[in-house]
């Protein structure tokens, strides 16, 4: 499993008007290995921007981003390289539609880690299993709820045998009778000692899974604790501001 270490990470946009908007402001964290991190925050906070400055999906402006002591910000690192070992689901599924649910699983381990075709079918069907639909290996996407859809996503990120996870608000998109089938998989993952960052609304995850609770507001990270801390005894204002609004 890997550890990630962000230091002092800054991220801008420019924005229509040609004023820039401060996404993230010097934002420092650490996930130690086998750790899951939870980040918090209202909306436009800066949460989805910063986990996707983790893989190289933003090209953060200044900071440092190690993923086992290799910068990601660096110009020289292979971004392709930490892609491979660094899963991420985001909360829009992104599977092929025209292709099975198996080949959308098989696709990237035979292509990129170049896996004998067998082999990679069988990984895909244990993986498929692990997450309750190896029934619907043969299924195109389009069939499936969205529940469905986005174990489907966790299962193809896993067959690339990460040594990380990113999840992107994993159940926004999601119907409530759904979530619980998506943050289960997620909680057997943690439980199994899984390297995760990730962006959620479900408290009740971060409570039951989080070693480590962080909260961001205007880019900026206010409040880092651990779960207890963070829902029972909340330091910063604009922290239990927040928390007294959706708990």
């Amino acid at each position: 499993m890997a550890k990630i270490e962000i230091e002092h990470l800054y991220k801008d946009y420019i924005k229509n008007d040609g004023s820039i908007l401060h996404a993230v402001k010097d934002a420092s964290l650490t996930v130690k290995d086998g750790d899951v991190v939870v980040i918090i925050g209202p909306s436009g906070s800066g949460k989805s921007t910063l986990l996707r400055t983790v893989n190289g999906l933003e090209k953060a402006q200044a900071g440092h981003i190690y993923i086992d002591d290799v910068d990601v910000v660096n110009p020289k690192t292979d971004i392709r390289k930490i892609r491979e070992e660094v899963g991420m689901v985001f909360q829009s599924f992104n599977l092929f539609p025209h292709i099975s649910v198996l080949n959308n699983i098989t696709l990237a381990p035979t292509k990129v880690l170049k896996m004998k075709k067998g082999e990679a079918e069988e990984l895909a069907m244990s993986l498929l299993k692990r997450v309750g639909l190896e029934d619907k290996a043969k299924e195109r996407p389009s069939n499936l709820s969205g529940g469905q859809q986005q174990r489907v996503a966790i299962a193809r990120a896993l067959a690339m045998k990460p040594k990380a996870m990113l999840f992107d608000e994993p159940t926004s998109a999601l119907d409530p009778e759904m979530i619980k089938e998506v943050l289960d998989v997620m909680i057997e993952l943690a439980e199994e000692g899984m390297t995760m960052l990730l962006v959620t609304h479900e408290m009740g995850f971060a409570r039951a899974a989080a070693k480590k609770v962080i909260f961001m507001d205007a880019g900026e990270i206010i409040e880092t604790g651990t779960p207890q801390d963070m829902f029972t005894h909340p330091q910063s204002p604009r922290t239990q501001d927040f928390l007294n609004h959706i708990l």
